[in-house]
């Protein structure tokens, strides 16, 4: 990704997420109350702030895109339902059970691919932008599935942002070293620390964040792709030929299978930034079956194949795998296609660092 995105960059082209917006001011002096589904920023810390699936048509409009991020330690999710464009809905996934928690839903743009859960699942790094005084975009730190923010960091534009969980109590925060400071009314738990990401910390769009998070999590990168610029009237801003593939073998059994995904271009017209395909291959790299036009899929602690297409995300067992129409036997977990903003207010205890809540 890193090498795709580079060599845009080269030729004049920034790539998601970068903001036309003013100068931030430090205006942080606000005594207005932050509410999470207006896309205000927060300023108090106790306030809201080839082979075809059956039953799966390609995709022709968005029913809500979907995005997961799985804690490392933990049989739990969190998942981003995107849609429209600028409305999100965090859900909590309980691995084992197959339960989800509906949360809050956020009206402006969260970019999930620079967000991070901690290892117990417990806490949710995000980015946010809303391009609204006082601060336009933000990183901050939250209890999933409620996007309140514990600490909220501003900056001002969509270069970098987000963070990176290394434990439970330690962020790397993708921010510049003039942008570390946390907005008045929020302080961190005593025994948070915050650090920056590298030497460039607070540049890159979706890169480093993301790269970094697929490297931690079992992925690497198999093959590097070739950008190729299209013009104005191109269905397609992007195409990457050969595709840029990422890979992760299936750590459970004999780790015989390996998902790999394939991003074959971005900035699709009326569609997703990421234009992305999803393989199966056995250990020989024999193609098994292939999840066209997916939004998001990975392995979970189980070994099942977890996938999200349609607005919809499904399971198929670790089993299943290599049986003759296996994509017949995926189970259907969830259809979020249908989901439309509320007002959702976070419940005290999701506006403390610790202690449990319940859901």
């Amino acid at each position: 990704m890193r090498n795709v995105q580079q060599s845009a960059l080269r030729r004049g082209i920034r790539f998601r997420g970068a903001l036309s917006v003013p100068k931030r001011k430090k205006c942080f002096n606000t005594n207005r109350e932050f509410n999470v589904e207006e896309g205000h920023a927060p300023t108090d810390l106790r306030t809201d702030c080839s082979v075809r699936i059956v039953g799966m048509s390609p995709i022709t409009k968005s029913r809500g895109r979907l995005f997961a991020l799985i804690a490392r330690d933990a049989p739990l999710a969190v998942v981003f339902r995107r849609g429209p464009s600028k409305r999100v809905l965090l859900v909590y996934w309980d691995l084992k059970t197959d339960k989800f928690i509906e949360g809050q839903w956020f009206n402006g743009r969260i970019y999930e691919r620079r967000c991070d859960l901690s290892p117990s699942g417990k806490r949710l790094i995000y980015f946010a932008a809303n391009q609204k005084k006082p601060y336009y975009s933000w990183t901050a730190v939250s209890r999933p599935p409620f996007l309140t923010a514990l600490a909220l960091w501003p900056k001002g534009d969509a270069w970098g942002g987000g963070g990176l969980f290394t434990s439970e109590n330690e962020i790397l925060l993708n921010h510049r070293p003039n942008e570390l400071e946390l907005a008045d009314g929020f302080k961190l738990a005593r025994n948070v620390r915050i650090k920056t990401l590298g030497t460039h910390s607070g540049w890159g769009e979706d890169n480093p964040i993301w790269d970094k998070v697929l490297i931690r999590d079992g992925w690497h990168q198999s093959q590097d792709g070739k950008a190729n610029r299209h013009g104005l009237r191109s269905p397609i801003s992007w195409t990457i030929d050969p595709p840029l593939v990422w890979a992760k073998r299936n750590r459970k059994g004999k780790g015989e299978y390996e998902l790999q995904m394939q991003i074959k271009g971005m900035h699709v017209r009326n569609g997703p930034w990421y234009s992305i395909d999803y393989l199966v291959v056995d250990r020989v790299n024999n193609l098994l079956f292939k999840l066209e036009a997916t939004d998001w899929a990975d392995w979970c602690h189980s070994g099942d194949l977890l996938f999200a297409k349609d607005g919809k995300l499904f399971r198929l067992e670790c089993g299943s795998i290599g049986a003759s129409h296996e994509l017949e036997s995926a189970r259907l977990l969830i259809d979020l296609s249908d989901r439309q903003f509320k007002q959702v207010t976070a419940p005290i205890e999701a506006k403390q660092w610790n202690g449990r809540f319940h859901l």
